[in-house]
């Protein structure tokens, strides 16, 4: 082999390997994109993506060290990368497909995450878990320095993972979404294919390649008519988005949704900034809890369904909203009528990070921050969390949280740990069921209100809208059988999981 060809083919190896390590790490991150509008982002959709695709690749280690012993050809190594661009493809193009058919046969979240990451990712992991043993099989020609080449290489695709990690997080699914960056990372493998070996099936790699282009121009075209119908699909820095008409049930009015990681996050009625989620209603019960509060924050933004009521229902008060994405702002501005009020101010951080730092005093303070598959971030149910909501309150005032949970039984168990997480910290705390008032069993979205007062309440309002909303008051006991919620231990996802047992 001429001396310019081979080296010309070394090179090809440390970037196929290189590239390869990018390429897995991106589709990982990726995952978690594909698989939020369907099953959520929690702790046990991260645990199955890592834990397949790692097996995956422990698999594809073994694998392309077998072959590449029996019959070590570059061809080879060329047609695996070229496979592995076919797979996410092919991802591609049955990821939704694959997961509506998972959730409509899997009933427990926890499964259908996994076998819906055995499907869409094993494939191409197993493939990319062969190009490094491969790779290290073609490029060792001195036993002697055979330590010297598997760690360079290892370390050429682990350098690659880390690039590839930030280039996913930082530029590529905020910028560009989660299925053109998979039609890029196709396009990519097929390229270093190419580099491999490119005279060997040119015909087929340009074909493949112009299907790939095709296929993100049909793409582009079905994302344009879903915006002109009204379904608009926006991955951000934080969450992956959906925004589309819908008719109200109760009211049947038209109305608009945003859906966060597949959440109900919140909704506008078209004709008016009356609130379509009732359970925001009850965030007026600041009125009677503590008359005459001047200053609020809401933890939770989304469409600013509520911020937007509060500001004309409240013309003295004024709120801050914390609002860990700053793309959802953006959304509510272009979609659901948010504007700039001098009475309402936005941070754009985490809130228990705000609620680290402040050094502000308020009235009240309204919670609807939520994860994904109804639990709330575990940072923010903690005791340590509590205790600063706590802290910034003053003298009178109020926390008022939207959780979703039954009260009683197995299905109850995360409203009892936060509810005794906040009997620890304020003297006072109640809570009021909204759908089912008489039914802890049933899970819905529950309304707790903690005071930091320790003055006696009247549950009677001379307001006929607030004291219907009073007379929801859960007056039954609590089970205290769940431990207090604490940084260092807060199960959120096991217990929320309880409640999709029998859905």
């Amino acid at each position: 082999m001429p001396k310019k060809i081979a080296e010309r083919k070394s090179y090809a190896l440390e970037i196929a390997v290189f590239i390869s390590g990018a390429v897995v790490l991106i589709f990982e991150i990726l995952g978690s994109r594909v698989m939020g509008p369907y099953v959520g982002t929690s702790v046990y959709v991260w645990t199955s993506l890592i834990g397949v695709i790692l097996g995956s690749l422990s698999f594809g280690y073994w694998l392309g060290g077998k072959y590449a012993d029996r019959n070590p050809q570059i061809k080879t190594l060329s047609l695996i990368i070229l496979l592995g661009a076919v797979s996410i493809f092919l991802t591609t193009l049955i990821k939704d497909i694959t997961l509506e058919l998972l959730l409509s046969v899997i009933k427990d979240q926890k499964w259908c995450a996994f076998f819906a990451s055995l499907v869409l990712f094993a494939p191409t992991s197993i493939l990319s878990g062969m190009v490094l043993p491969y790779a290290v099989k073609l490029k060792l020609k001195n036993l002697k320095l055979t330590g010297a080449t598997v760690g360079n290489l290892h370390a050429l695709s682990t350098v690659g993972s880390i690039m590839g990690t930030f280039l996913a997080g930082y530029v590529l699914i905020p910028n560009f979404g989660t299925t053109r960056v998979l039609f890029a990372l196709a396009i990519t493998l097929v390229l270093v294919s190419a580099l491999l070996m490119p005279n060997w099936l040119k015909k087929t790699r340009v074909g493949m390649i112009l299907l790939l282009f095709f296929s993100l121009f049909v793409h582009q075209q079905v994302l344009v008519n879903e915006v002109h119908e009204g379904f608009i699909d926006v991955d951000t820095e934080f969450n992956r988005i959906w925004i589309y008409p819908y008719t109200d049930e109760t009211t049947q009015k038209p109305a608009l949704r945003m859906r966060i990681n597949n959440e109900n996050s919140a909704s506008m009625f078209l004709d008016s900034d009356a609130l379509v989620d009732k359970y925001m209603e009850y965030y007026h019960l600041a009125e009677h809890f503590n008359p005459g509060f001047k200053k609020v924050v809401m933890f939770g933004g989304a469409a600013y369904e509520y911020p937007k009521v509060f500001l004309k229902r409240f013309p003295a008060a004024r709120i801050d909203v914390v609002e860990i994405d700053p793309q959802v702002t953006a959304l509510a501005r272009k979609y659901f009528r948010l504007r700039s009020n001098p009475r309402l101010r936005i941070f754009h951080e985490d809130a228990r990070t705000f609620l680290n730092r402040t050094e502000e005093k308020y009235d009240v303070i309204l919670g609807d921050a939520f994860k994904s598959n109804y639990s709330l971030p575990f940072h923010l149910t903690t005791r340590e969390a509590v205790q600063k909501h706590f802290d910034i309150l003053n003298e009178n005032g109020v926390a008022i949280v939207n959780l979703i949970s039954a009260i009683e039984g197995e299905k109850g168990k995360f409203l009892q740990a936060e509810y005794a997480t906040y009997k620890a910290i304020f003297p006072q705390v109640f809570l009021f069921p909204i759908t089912f008032p008489d039914n802890g069993e049933k899970p819905q979205n529950i309304i707790l209100i903690a005071l930091k007062s320790t003055k006696v309440i009247d549950f009677e309002n001379d307001d006929p809208t607030l004291n219907g909303l009073l007379k929801q008051h859960w007056k039954k006991p609590v089970p205290e059988t769940v431990p207090v919620l604490t940084d260092d231990f807060a199960p959120i996802e096991h217990y929320v999981s309880k409640i999709f047992d029998d859905l």
